[in-house]
């Protein structure tokens, strides 16, 4: 199956804005992603922190679970888990959910224009499995319920405005979500082994209390056309949203979601693929699967978030597989960007780049103690691709 290829942008920061990329017209044309030699190089050997890195990379903590964060007062939630940055003025934000439950929510760390951590907060709190969400063009963070009656919040990363509950963008259980500023929409993926793809129309762009959700609609196969129908019933109760619209497509569990160039791309865990949406087409298909990796020995299993680079590459994290961050470049190359020793109980969370692009950060779930409690935060800085 091909699948035409694209200059990946990325969202990043809190403009959301798409940096380059183009859909390549004419007979460009490729595979799903196959393995080959990475932009950056062969991982060297576990520095301090346990991290392999290609040359000219390195890393740092930025916070532990259940200990202050240094520099600060704040003590950093537990299973930290799906991440945004957003810019602030010459520094930045980055933002982390809770996937515990009952008390979940978000929390937030401060950088100044030269990475030094100037303040930690919380900006959500007493919320249910807060897994993964997503930025807006608006500068707000939308952080998702992993439940079956789960809500998406939309939060403050300055933690001055309170959280505000969305109930029009659905009751399921949410995983991730990916704005939209040119169809002025908001995508959202839902973690069942039988969900779907939903997208939220705001009646309002910029405003989420009120709007339509609806749902993809597409035939059984990898690959095709879709459309959109709307969910009768958002609160998903007595019927989930999955099931009130008979012709949706169901993904095999739902996971990390990005939008760049008239392109969604989201993953599945149940089958360790990444989608691929063709906004200007409305077709879909496949951008990765490891089954479809030819000769075997997929780099990239357990796919989970997802976020892009000012340079178009993708970069895929894993839950499970061996705790690798990957990067899928746009033509097509799948290849080991990072891997994490010594915490195969684990799972890696919330990649996000800060809006300069030389910083990414994301989180170890369970850390070395394979707890919800050991969770770890990390920051890599190099020479990302531009």
């Amino acid at each position: 199956m091909e699948r035409r290829s694209f200059l990946r942008g990325a969202v990043i920061g809190t403009s959301a804005a798409a940096f380059g990329g183009t859909l390549m017209h004419g007979a460009a044309y490729a595979a799903p992603a196959q393995p080959g030699a990475g932009p950056y190089g062969a991982l060297g050997a576990a520095n301090a922190n346990g991290i392999q890195l290609p040359a000219g990379f390195t890393s740092r903590i930025i916070a532990r679970s259940g200990q202050t964060v240094a520099g600060t007062s704040y003590t950093w939630h537990n299973a930290p888990d799906g991440g945004a940055c957003f810019a602030d003025g010459t520094g930045w934000i980055y933002v982390s959910n809770s996937e515990i439950s009952s008390t979940g929510g978000a929390s937030a760390v401060k950088f100044n224009s030269s990475g030094t951590v100037t303040s930690a907060y919380r900006i959500l709190s007493n919320t249910n499995r807060n897994c993964a969400g997503g930025a807006t063009p608006w500068n707000t963070w939308l952080s998702c319920e992993e439940v079956d009656t789960g809500y998406v919040y939309e939060t403050d990363p300055w933690g001055v405005n309170a959280a505000v509950r969305r109930p029009a963008m659905g009751r399921f259980n949410h995983e991730a979500t990916a704005a939209d500023p040119v169809r002025r929409v908001i995508y959202l993926t839902e973690d069942k082994s039988d969900g779907c793809l939903y997208r939220f129309v705001p009646s309002t762009w910029g405003n989420l209390s009120a709007g339509t959700l609806q749902v993809l609609v597409a035939g059984t196969a990898t690959s095709g056309s879709f459309t959109w129908q709307n969910v009768p019933d958002v609160d998903g109760s007595p019927t989930a949203t999955r099931y009130q619209v008979s012709a949706a497509k169901k993904f095999n569990g739902g996971e990390g979601c990005h939008y760049a160039n008239d392109t969604v791309w989201f993953t599945t865990k149940g089958d360790n693929r990444l989608w691929q949406l063709n906004l200007a087409t409305s077709t879909y298909e496949l951008a990765y699967d490891d089954s479809l990796v030819s000769g075997g020995g997929a780099p990239l299993t357990g796919v989970d978030n997802v976020t892009g680079s000012s340079s178009g590459d993708l970069f895929v994290a894993e839950d499970g597989g061996n705790m690798e961050i990957c990067v899928i470049t746009p033509d097509d190359v799948v290849a080991p960007f990072l891997r994490i020793t010594g915490q195969s109980s684990s799972e890696i969370c919330g990649p996000a780049f800060s809006p300069d692009g030389k910083r990414l950060y994301f989180s170890s779930q369970r850390g070395t103690t394979g707890s919800s409690s050991g969770g770890i935060t990390y920051e890599v800085t190099g020479p990302f691709r531009a």
